[in-house]
């Protein structure tokens, strides 16, 4: 299968690492299926690809609907197998929990839990059949540490990430069929500004925020090269280890840092963003993120609790060290 082009799926494929993932892929000559809710925002994908020198299909699908993305499978079967499915779709509520709708908290954990379980679900016999196959899941650095004021996001980041660890242990009998999640850090692309916003103040990421065409190229690499886990952005495996080691210890500073973020943010409505309908808004690879005044903004709020992480790390180990002290 190396120097033949390979039949990838890629859900999520309207906007930001999903686009990106998409155009990495045409520039390899791949022939792909391309999925999302907005049919507009994909077929200025498909062409931007075909330009590139892929095959393109087109296939509008809303993945928390299983009996959609099981047709999306059918409809991928057209170029005669299913090499590669990158499982992508991702949307985000923020605000504290108790100020999120619950039906908002369900959208979320639908969409990027049980939407990638619907696209496993429908390759996996496929791929048995075919005895080989790459399933792909983009998971995020939500699957090493919880965020505050996004906790449907954790919730379904944590699960997604028991699930794949789960179905790699189902199909340990098949070698040649690989689950691989990739974990990226903070990545510049629109997901921020489309996704639903119950805090009344205007979001973005902590620098260093990457470029979603490093994730594309992670993407890339691992359909040539299998593997378990991958992480994109060093920033991603310090969350990694810095939860393994002091789990409570990040949770309480994540919620101070996005405390101390929200106080000085500017104002912004209140919105339901992309949760329920694709965005009006334009997509496209990148969000704005990566701006000099978001770089100095967020900047300053990131030294500080550089800062405060450290003092809160001294703190703890302080505390640990003088309660063994006290029993000895």
């Amino acid at each position: 299968m190396e120097n033949e082009a390979k039949a990838v799926v890629i859900t999520g494929a309207s906007s930001g690492i999903g686009q990106a993932t998409a155009e990495a892929f045409a520039r390899q000559g791949a022939k792909l299926v391309i999925a999302a809710r907005n049919a507009a925002a994909l077929q200025s994908v498909a062409n931007t690809c075909r330009e590139l020198g892929a095959d393109v299909l087109v296939v509008p699908t809303d993945v928390t609907d299983a009996d959609q993305v099981k047709a999306l499978a059918k409809a991928a079967l057209s170029f005669g197998a299913i090499d590669v499915w990158v499982s992508n779709v991702g949307v985000g509520a923020v605000g504290k929990f108790q100020d999120t709708p619950i039906e908002a908290h369900d959208q979320v954990v639908r969409a990027n839990l049980i939407g990638h379980m619907n696209d496993a679900h429908a390759v996996l016999p496929i791929f048995l059949k075919q005895d080989r196959g790459i399933f792909i899941n983009m998971i995020s650095l939500g699957g090493f540490a919880a965020a505050p004021y996004a906790t449907a996001y954790s919730a379904s980041k944590f699960g997604l990430k028991g699930f794949s660890e789960a179905l790699r242990g189902e199909l340990a009998d098949h070698p040649n069929i690989h689950i691989c999640d990739i974990y990226p850090a903070f990545i510049d692309t629109p997901g921020i500004s489309h996704g639903a916003n119950y805090t009344g103040r205007q979001l973005s990421a902590p620098p260093p925020v990457y470029d979603a065409r490093k994730v594309a190229d992670a993407v890339v690499r691992v359909s040539r090269h299998p593997k378990a886990t991958t992480t994109v952005g060093a920033t991603a495996e310090l969350i990694r280890f810095g939860h393994f080691f002091a789990p409570s210890l990040s949770a309480r500073f994540m919620n101070w840092f996005m405390t101390t973020y929200f106080k000085l943010a500017d104002t912004t409505p209140i919105t339901d963003g992309n949760l329920y309908a694709p965005s009006s808004r334009p997509g496209g690879i990148d969000g704005g993120l990566r701006s000099g005044r978001q770089r100095v903004a967020l900047g300053a709020v990131a030294a500080t609790a550089a800062i405060a992480l450290g003092l809160f790390t001294l703190a703890n180990a302080y505390s640990r060290n003088r309660h063994r002290n006290q029993w000895r």
